[in-house]
């Protein structure tokens, strides 16, 4: 069970729509949030709030089989909304969960009808916040209006990387009176083959579903940035989609989330990891300098680039740490990744062919030990005539 006590580094702690939650990590709508047995266990396994399966007027019938594995850290699904009753939710599942201690969020979906039925009794519920969840802007903005004007407590708009413009719509949804943005939903329709079968992988009417986890994180770190920059007083905005683990979630608060979703990773290595990620995000924040999430949150947003710059990579290889222990482990893979076969590894010298090398970084993201880095080397003459090519050959495309 999560103890904030027990936490090495920095404060994790955030104040998000008013609350004050433990940790800024949310486990989304999902499996995991089936009822109050799910809530109750995100929230001892460190989640700052727990959002409820989404809340319909009639609960969900599932096919099988509904979910499927995509690589090692990303999902597909089919899976549709509860399939508790909506009483149910109602009488049993909220009130246990917040009598447990979670900051229960309640996800409602996904027209104006079902708004309009639900949201005033999942407030009576005990929960904290509603999320509202539908398919189009056209439905979400007038389910926003209307429970704005019926519950008391703060309303999340839930958006869809799927629509045209994303962000557009995250600015309707806050000049309409949203309290607070997640972003994103699961991305689709995707799909996935059984070759054993020669057939869908899932069972729903079409064998499409939707994808979430790590391959979906750079769509939704995107998005949640062009939000935050588009709205500097924002702070009541939480990523969702793709968070493994405490690298992820400083990426997102520093990209301008405050708080960071969690739920195929909860999923696959069990809901009890939501602790290791709250023990590893404050060890991560201490180590890159910060004392809490507020000090991280939108740190790397005055940092983006005006324009395109042109420079070589200055590359420095470290192949011993300070106390002599060997630093490259010789796994050669800045070498494998090179398109151009300008690097070798002849341990412990490290050599690069300049003249093949396109500065293209891929062999320092790589290295999963930090003994091969590397700066922006500063801009030559040649640079800055290359940079004025490449600016003056976009401007005639356009």
């Amino acid at each position: 069970m999560f103890q904030k006590e027990n936490l090495k580094g920095a404060s994790i702690d955030i104040d998000f729509c008013g609350l004050h939650l433990q940790s800024p990590f949310i486990l989304t709508s999902g499996p995991l949030c089936y009822g109050a047995e799910g809530l109750i266990r995100g929230h001892r396994a460190g989640c700052g709030a727990v959002v409820t399966k989404t809340i319909r007027l009639e609960a969900a019938v599932n096919p099988a089989r509904h979910m499927g594995a995509v690589n090692s850290d990303s999902l597909i699904n089919c899976e549709k909304w509860s399939d508790y009753d909506r009483l149910r939710w109602y009488e049993e599942e909220i009130p246990r969960a917040a009598a447990a201690g979670a900051v229960v969020i309640g996800s409602v979906g996904h027209t104006l009808k079902e708004a309009q039925a639900i949201v005033r009794d999942v407030e009576l519920a005990g929960a904290k916040m509603i999320e509202l969840v539908s398919y189009t802007e056209e439905t979400l903005l007038p389910m926003l209006d209307y429970t704005k004007a019926h519950v008391d407590i703060p309303v999340i708009c839930k958006l869809s990387g799927n629509w045209p413009d994303t962000v557009a719509t995250a600015q309707r949804c806050l000049e309409h009176g949203a309290d607070g943005l997640c972003a994103i939903d699961s991305i689709g329709p995707t799909l996935k083959i059984d070759i054993r079968h020669a057939r869908p992988a899932l069972m729903s009417g079409d064998g499409y579903g939707w994808m979430t986890g790590a391959a979906m994180r750079p769509i939704a770190m995107r998005i949640n940035a062009e939000i935050a920059r588009n709205n500097p007083g924002l702070r009541n905005l939480y990523a969702s989609g793709g968070c493994m683990k405490p690298e992820d979630a400083v990426e997102y608060l520093m990209a301008g989330a405050m708080g960071v979703g969690v739920c195929t990773a909860a999923i696959l290595h069990g809901v009890e990891y939501v602790e290791k990620l709250c023990m590893g995000l404050s060890e991560l924040l201490a180590e890159l300098g910060y004392g809490s999430v507020q000090e991280a949150y939108r740190a790397a947003l005055p940092n983006f680039p005006q324009k395109e710059t042109v420079c070589a990579l200055d590359f420095r290889f470290s192949p011993f740490r300070e106390d002599g222990g060997k630093r490259c482990v010789a796994c050669r893979k800045c070498e494998r990744v090179c398109c151009y076969g300008a690097r070798k590894l002849e341990f412990p010298e490290m050599r690069v062919d300049m003249d093949k090398c396109r500065s293209c970084g891929l062999c320092v993201d790589v290295c999963p030990t930090g003994a091969l880095t590397a700066d922006n080397a500063p801009q030559t003459e040649r640079d800055l005539q290359r940079e004025q090519q490449s600016a003056e050959f976009y401007e005639k495309i356009k």
